[in-house]
């Protein structure tokens, strides 16, 4: 398949009809939205009331690990308004029902990646942080030790989102569309992702920015999810347009 190259207009561009997408959709990408947001509000809720406000701080970001797996749903509700039907909740889980069967790897080396990072975190948490108890009004009594494991963990999640970006960025939707097999939608990402390597990285700041921002102040989170999601189907429909 043809990869056309993108820029920051592209990306502009692509934002302007991510929200676009995300309004004429809205029941149904704010009701998906919510659930996981309040999926969200449990676990960092729990994080923080168990006096692990700093490592709840990246969890949040570690919720970028997880998004590709999440991400059928949301572009099961653009591809039924590009069908110019009715948009509703069902398209969520028409999202999911119609992907390729081989979809479901990459969500299985997310969760590795997860794993493998939170696990890291904890570690880096018990030698830097210590296992006392840090509630938020605490935080300033610490500043160089949760400096330093705030650091140290956002690099190792860098390093384990690095790997991810360019295997999920354009292989999830073309496995949503079942336009090709996995090898070959992960093929088709890497080679997207590597062409217009200055520009994909900026997308993954802008993305990351965004929704780790919206995952720490959490009520932005409904708002923000789906439209960097549509953001996400429209310059994917740009960079590997369906012939």
């Amino acid at each position: 398949m043809k990869i056309q190259p993108f820029s920051v207009a592209t990306l502009g561009a692509a934002l302007r009809e991510g929200w676009q997408s995300a309004a004429a959709t809205r029941r149904p990408s704010l009701a998906y939205a919510l659930a996981i947001t309040a999926v969200g509000a449990v676990i960092l809720g729990g994080l923080v009331g168990a006096g692990l406000t700093p490592f709840a701080m990246i969890a949040a970001g570690a919720f970028m690990l997880l998004g590709p797996a999440l991400l059928p749903g949301f572009y099961g509700i653009a591809a039924a308004r590009e069908a110019g039907g009715p948009v509703a909740a069902t398209a969520v889980l028409a999202g999911f029902r119609h992907a390729a069967p081989a979809l479901w790897a990459l969500p299985m080396v997310c969760l590795l990646m997860f794993m493998i990072f939170v696990t890291d975190a904890a570690i880096l948490y018990g030698y830097m942080v210590g296992g006392a108890p840090v509630r938020f009004f605490e935080m300033p009594a610490k500043p160089s030790d949760i400096a330093r494991f705030l650091l140290w963990g956002g690099a190792s999640g860098l390093v384990i989102a690095f790997l991810l970006y360019p295997v999920t960025l354009f292989s999830v939707p073309l496995l949503c569309e079942r336009r090709s097999g996995l090898v070959g939608a992960v093929a088709a990402s890497v080679r997207a992702v590597f062409a217009n390597f200055a520009p994909a990285v900026l997308w993954a700041l802008l993305l990351s920015t965004i929704l780790i921002a919206s995952c720490l102040l959490l009520p932005l989170l409904p708002l923000t999810l789906p439209w960097l999601a549509h953001a996400g189907w429209a310059l994917y429909r740009r960079v590997l347009p369906n012939d």
